[in-house]
């Protein structure tokens, strides 16, 4: 495709969404969503419980095992005032998210606040817990939100003391108060690594019935990191795509799967969510950057577009992935920690995701883009089939599996 991703207008990916489309809670139980299957330009109908029978055996399923923390906390100002704070993203002097969620008794993170306004610099809030005190003190001021001190009187991690204090982040379109059952839900059931601030919703589906039955069918399961920030809210306010600037994140990729994935031959890579597919083609084009000398020291990063600078480079998959392994076993490390800023949008030239498991969208979304990249102009079809057949839309909504159009 000639397309040019920085010129596609947003108000081209549109669609009307009433509000009683969008699941403000979820089933009963996981596994009974509606499952709307897409191959070839064909739309069926299944329920999620019998994915596997949709997949083929020598199939290769990849999960992302971020697992959303408690991260909004309700602080009190001595007058009585409540104010409000959903934590982002850790400070860059830490190494990593990992190490900032380990850090005891005190620790600097970027937040959302509601009500900074009434909030004074050089004054401390509280949030008692039984037990517990943490106290939090404005630092500083950024872009996007503002950078505070928490301090806590327990022995005990970050990740720990917002377990206990916190509370589920429930996206924005989600307008009511997390519940006891939320806690559960807004989680997937394989999630181990703390650090996400919204669920890679498409794995809320997944019961360990749904994982057994995978198995007993022969298909593999790997898992990725990639911890879900606010910015996967992140509303595209301009025109063009071009001037949206897209979020940044943390993926890890263990050098099994990297290895996996270059003896798998013609196995079929499916990814469960967005965040997963987003981890796996940057993945191709981070080996691309090696392979060009676009990546010196450790610090590796992929920029918004330069997957699409370097769409000309003729560089296989193979050779690619083993660009990463040799960056690896250079620098003595079992899996890639690396930042992607990559936008998938029409345009996009797939180099490693062959099917994708997912929930229904937002309008004019970078997550619709990513849809309408992977599948054409087939998008609309298939959310207008879903709109006409009661599925239910956003995080707690139904789910599809789509097979990408391969001329794309």
């Amino acid at each position: 495709m000639n397309l040019d991703p920085q010129k596609i207008r947003i108000d081209d990916y549109s669609y009307p969404l009433p509000n009683e489309k969008i699941a403000i809670y979820p089933l009963d139980k996981r596994s009974d969503s509606k499952l709307l299957i897409f191959k070839n330009g064909n739309i069926q109908e299944s329920v999620f419980h019998k994915l596997s029978e949709q997949l083929p055996e020598n199939a290769h399923i990849i999960f992302n095992n971020s697992k959303v923390v408690a991260a909004r906390l309700q602080f009190k100002k001595e007058t009585g005032g409540l104010i409000e704070i959903f934590c982002l993203s850790p400070d860059e002097q830490y190494k990593d998210v990992t190490t900032a969620f380990l850090q005891k008794k005190q620790v600097n993170w970027w937040c959302l606040v509601g009500g900074a306004a009434k909030w004074k610099s050089d004054t401390k809030i509280q949030l008692h817990h039984g037990s517990y005190l943490i106290t939090a003190q404005l630092l500083d001021k950024g872009n996007n939100g503002y950078l505070i001190s928490f301090e806590w009187n327990a022995e005990i991690s970050f990740a720990e003391i917002l377990n206990i204090v916190g509370n589920i982040p429930l996206p924005p379109y989600i307008k009511r108060a997390a519940t006891k059952k939320d806690e559960e839900q807004y989680q997937t059931v394989y999630a181990v690594e703390d650090g996400s601030v919204a669920a890679p919703t498409a794995g809320l589906h997944f019961t360990d019935d749904v994982l057994s039955n995978l198995k007993n069918k022969n298909i593999l399961e790997s898992f990725v990191t990639l911890h879900v920030g606010a910015g996967t809210f992140m509303p595209v306010k301009s025109e063009e795509i071009g001037h949206h600037n897209m979020h940044t994140e943390i993926i890890e990729v263990e050098k099994t799967l990297i290895e996996d994935i270059i003896h798998s031959g013609h196995q079929p890579i499916i990814a469960t969510g967005t965040t997963s597919l987003r981890t796996l083609e940057s993945l191709y084009w981070i080996g691309v950057k090696f392979a060009k000398n676009r990546i010196t020291g450790t610090d590796v990063f992929l920029g918004q577009w330069e997957a699409y600078q370097l769409a000309q480079e003729n560089i296989s998959l193979t050779d690619a992935l083993k660009n990463i392994l040799i960056y690896l076993e250079k620098n003595n490390q079992s899996k890639l920690l690396a930042k992607t800023q990559i936008i998938i949008a029409p345009g996009y030239h797939f180099k490693v995701v062959d099917a994708l498991i997912t929930n229904f969208h937002q309008p004019n979304s970078t997550l619709l883009l990513l849809i309408a990249a992977f599948v054409g102009e087939d998008w609309k079809k298939i959310y207008d089939y879903a709109l006409a057949h009661q599925y239910r839309f956003l995080s707690y909504g139904d789910s599809s599996l789509l097979w990408r159009t391969k001329h794309l």
